[in-house]
C-alpha cells in the first residue's frame, strides 16, 4: 500500500475541522474546481493540498500498467520480470565472453546472429559483417587459455520486448610470456533481438584492448 503525502494527510485533517459553510442564496456562485474540494475550505493552504492529491492522482493512474513505478522518495522501481530480463540479457553476454575465451566456436555461433556485425580493435576502424572474420580468431587460439574475464558495472536497456543493449567494461587477467600476470580492459556494448523465442546477438562495438589476450 502506498504512504500518503503528508501534505495531503494535513489537507485532509484540516478539512475535517473546517466548519460548514452557511447556506447561500439561489443566487450564490457555484464552485466550478475540478477537485472536487469539500464544502467550508477555503483556506488557501488547504486548497494547494487538495489540487497537489489530484495531480498526484493522475498521475498515479498512468502508470498503473507500466513496469516501472515510482517509490516515495521519487526514486524508480523495478518489478520481478524487467530485473530478470535484464539479468538474463547479462547472463547471456557471460555465456559469449566464455565461449571467446575457451575458444567455443559452436557455442558462439548458437548465441550469435549469422549476420552478426560489430567495430572492434582488431578491424581497424572497418565494420565487420558475418562470422567469418571471427572464426579466424577461434581457429587459431589455444582453447581453454588460463585468461580469466569480469564484467565490471554491467548496465541494460530494455527496448519493448524484442531487443535489448548492455553496456559495460571488461577486465581480462592473464600470464604473459613471460610469466607475469597483465590485466587488459576493453568498453563493450552488445545488442540483442529476440527471434523465434530467444535472444540473439546482432551488434556490438568493443574499444580498447584485442578480445584474445596477446602473450
Amino acid at each position: 500500500m502506498a504512504i500518503p503525502d503528508p501534505q495531503v494527510l494535513r489537507a485532509l485533517n484540516l478539512a475535517a475541522q473546517a466548519k460548514p459553510q452557511e447556506q447561500q442564496n439561489s443566487q450564490a456562485k457555484k464552485p466550478s474546481s475540478k477537485t472536487a474540494l469539500p464544502v467550508g475550505v477555503a483556506d488557501p493552504e488547504v486548497l494547494r493540498a487538495f489540487t497537489h492529491l489530484a495531480a498526484q492522482a493522475g498521475r498515479s493512474s498512468k502508470k498503473e500498467d507500466g513496469t516501472i513505478k515510482e517509490s516515495s522518495d521519487g526514486s524508480t522501481i523495478e518489478d520481478d520480470d524487467v530485473r530478470a530480463r535484464k539479468q538474463e540479457i547479462i547472463k547471456l553476454t557471460e555465456q559469449i565472453l566464455e565461449a571467446i575465451q575457451k575458444g567455443d566456436y559452436e557455442t558462439y555461433t548458437k548465441i550469435c546472429d549469422p549476420h552478426l556485425t560489430c567495430f572492434e580493435p582488431e578491424a581497424f576502424g572497418n565494420l565487420i559483417h558475418g562470422m567469418d572474420f571471427h572464426k579466424f580468431y577461434f581457429d587459431n587460439v589455444a582453447r581453454n587459455n588460463k585468461a580469466r574475464f569480469t564484467i565490471v558495472n554491467p548496465y541494460v536497456h530494455l527496448i519493448g520486448d524484442d531487443t535489448a543493449v548492455i553496456a559495460y567494461v571488461r577486465l581480462t587477467q592473464h600470464i604473459n610470456s613471460a610469466g607475469l600476470p597483465v590485466s587488459t580492459q576493453s568498453e563493450e556494448t552488445r545488442v540483442y533481438q529476440r527471434k523465434d523465442s530467444r535472444w540473439q546477438h546482432i551488434h556490438f562495438h568493443r574499444s580498447g584492448s584485442p578480445s584474445m589476450p596477446n602473450k
